[in-house]
């Protein structure tokens, strides 16, 4: 009896993305079994096309397309015996898919990585009766005794308060200090992997990755331990991804992690998914939260969201009662000063950008050990502007803000780069710029000067730093890029919360929660925390270290206004009459009005609009087929050309599901 191979084609058009049936030649059979690479022809066979494996069956069983009476293609050539595309990832990657109208085999370039020869060879010459180390489980520490193992052992899903300062996860001998949050994923994995499941952590960005991977190697053998992550090359992700389907480990790394495959999934976690790195900036533009929900659901694993402040979409799981709330239990958290409760008692002193209580405890704690500041921005000045008129300088090239990384440094644009030399000002003429406000280099110019003798130590972007030692120091550092000390820093500096603050975008709030919560727990047991230039709600949340608050009345506000996460939301790009009629399709499956049609500034294809559909999370699947079908319908018309000969149009429809970034300008 003939074999069958179903395939899906590694081609991002939407019109293929659905399985198409193969037969497989006799030669063939051994090697074409589901997850292999194979060749297969297009059409009348002049065009070859990469595809995965699926299915395979027998001729007898129904074909994936039930009106088709003629003789099926062959598989033309199996590309590699590895199957690559395990069995769980597949249908993962087409609900993923599916739920953000995209197309599967996008999502597939995330999960699986382009073939490595090397690494595929050394596979199949493994030896197959090696076993790895045994796991003894390490008990979870800084919560109620016994309520996280439970928790995992029953598969339940909980949004978990991170544990506020650093944890020594190692001996009296060989300390091995790690962020709180990376101890409690790394113990929550010891349990699982105990019970040879697997488990997948995703964090943010490089720093937390070296992070959980210190803190996972105090409590697991290496060879349970896999990452996936953007630095490693395509031949360390080949061979990550075969470690990861032979036996249970714990897979880590930033978004593409939540695609690991696994032998049996235990745990799916994620540190602080309120991050934006989180949002993949490809087709099908998915959040990573997004697929360990979908997955969760899949898998029936245990799922954690790690935070010190919860995204509101977090938050809205956990008030349908979807999520438990775990909290640490009998564990200091930081003692936050705002110092803008400090006016009546020191004047016009508390309103200087560090005020005299705050310079006096980094002065002192700068004696023993090392002091935090987080700044805004980096770079000298937040800005450029005419030292004659105060015009603010702007890029000849581009039209972008002029920047200036350090003092006497030539001015240069913060979006392309350029180099302004010999600027002069179009308003006045003049040829001399000054900074205004203040990045990181210039705040640690001016503290370089206040504390003499102490050392200065920048961290940004340009400059990353994963660690500094636990010695007198003053480290200025921008939001998201503060580097990690042994026990903590000896005291933590804010600044610059009202410019954070005053940026336009839905997330402004939470974001800047974030970013304050994340450096204030970076200091050791006890350290003091000046929250400079900040009242109301948010300085009582940090203040009282009760960060639900501000994400409840934050999810209210959306709420009332329709806004996500309360809703889900499409935003659909295209010619006016494309957008027009897609919103027409969807007929009455949204919730409240739609935003436009409105012009697209900047778009390179003239006349193109911008429409933002919201509808209920209810209406998601009818949503998203009816868009994709739309998308389809218009990839799929050809148009008339002089002579006579037809050709495909060029796309006039774009749709992108959960996109906040229209957002910012509301």
């Amino acid at each position: 009896m003939t074999t069958v191979a179903r395939v899906v084609l590694d081609s991002p058009l939407p019109q293929l993305d659905r399985l198409f049936d193969y037969r497989v030649p006799s030669e063939l059979e051994d090697d074409c079994v589901p997850g292999v690479r194979v060749k297969v022809p297009l059409r009348t066979g002049a065009r070859m096309s990469d595809a995965y494996v699926v299915e395979v069956v027998s001729e007898g069983t129904v074909l994936v397309d039930t009106t088709y009476a003629g003789e099926l293609s062959q598989v033309e050539e199996v590309l590699s015996p590895v199957p690559v595309l395990a069995p769980e990832i597949w249908t993962l990657a087409r609900a993923v898919a599916d739920r953000a109208a995209g197309v599967a085999s996008d999502v597939l370039r995330l999960a699986v990585p382009t073939r490595q020869v090397r690494a595929e060879k050394a596979w199949l010459a493994r030896d197959t009766s090696w076993s790895p180390p045994v796991v003894h489980p390490t008990p979870v520490t800084g919560y109620a005794e016994g309520a996280l193992e439970a928790l995992l052992a029953d598969h339940g899903r909980a949004a978990v308060d991170a544990v506020p300062h650093p944890v020594d996860l190692g001996s009296v001998d060989e300390p091995v200090w790690v962020p709180g949050w990376a101890a409690t994923l790394a113990q929550a994995a010891s349990q699982v992997v105990a019970r040879e499941q697997s488990a997948v952590l995703a964090v943010p960005d490089f720093r937390d990755v070296a992070d959980l991977e210190r803190a996972l190697l105090a409590v697991l053998p290496p060879e349970r331990v896999v990452r996936f992550d953007a630095k490693q090359t395509n031949g360390q992700r080949a061979k990550a991804l075969l470690q990861a389907r032979t036996h249970a480990v714990v897979a880590i790394g930033n978004r593409t992690a939540v695609f690991a495959p696994a032998t049996e999934l235990g745990l799916i976690a994620m540190w602080d998914d309120g991050d934006a790195s989180f949002v993949e900036p490809r087709a099908p533009y998915v959040h990573s939260r997004d697929v360990a929900l979908v997955r969760t659901a899949q898998s029936g694993a245990a799922l954690l969201f790690l935070a010190h402040a919860r995204s509101t979409d977090v938050q809205r799981l956990v008030e349908l009662r979807w999520l438990q709330e775990v909290a640490p239990y009998r564990v200091p958290t930081p003692k936050v000063v705002p110092t803008a409760q400090q006016a009546s008692a020191e004047g016009f002193a508390a309103q200087a950008r560090i005020p005299s209580t705050a310079w006096r405890a980094a002065r002192e704690a700068s004696q023993h050990g090392p002091v935090l500041v987080q700044v805004a921005n980096p770079g000298f000045g937040t800005g450029l502007v005419c030292a004659d008129c105060g015009e603010r300088a702007h890029c000849r090239v581009c039209g972008g803000p002029l920047g200036s990384p350090h003092r006497n440094a030539t001015p240069q644009c913060r979006f392309c780069g350029a180099l302004a030399v010999g600027f002069r000002c179009p308003t006045c003429g003049g040829g001399k710029l000054k900074p205004v406000g203040q990045g990181a280099q210039r705040t640690a110019d001016e503290l370089g000067r206040a504390f003499p003798g102490t050392r200065i130590v920048v961290a940004d972007g340009s400059r990353p730093l994963d660690e500094v030692p636990a010695r007198p120091a003053v480290v200025v550092a921008t939001r998201g890029a503060e580097p990690s000390v042994p026990g903590g820093y000896a005291c933590v500096l804010l600044l610059d919360g009202e410019r954070l603050l005053a940026r336009e975008g839905l997330r402004v709030q939470e974001d800047v929660l974030r970013f304050w919560t994340n450096a204030a727990a970076k200091g050791a047991p006890g350290a003091e925390v000046y929250l400079v230039g900040i009242g109301g709600r948010l300085a009582t949340a940090m203040a009282t270290w009760r960060l639900d608050g501000p994400a409840h009345d934050e999810l209210a506000d959306r709420r009332e206004l329709h806004f996500p996460p309360a809703v889900r939301v499409a935003t659909l790009t295209g010619t006016d009459e494309a957008v027009t009629a897609a919103v027409e399709a969807l007929g009455d499956a949204t919730a409240g009005p739609v935003l436009g049609p409105v012009p697209v500034e900047g778009d390179p294809v003239p006349g193109t609009v911008r429409a933002i559909v919201r509808f209920p999370y209810a209406h998601g699947a009818e949503v998203a087929a009816t868009l994709k079908a739309e998308v389809i319908r218009r990839s799929s018309t050809r148009r008339v050309l002089p002579g006579g000969n037809r050709r495909r149009a060029a796309p006039t429809l774009r749709v992108r599901l959960d996109d906040v970034e229209p957002f910012t300008e509301v």
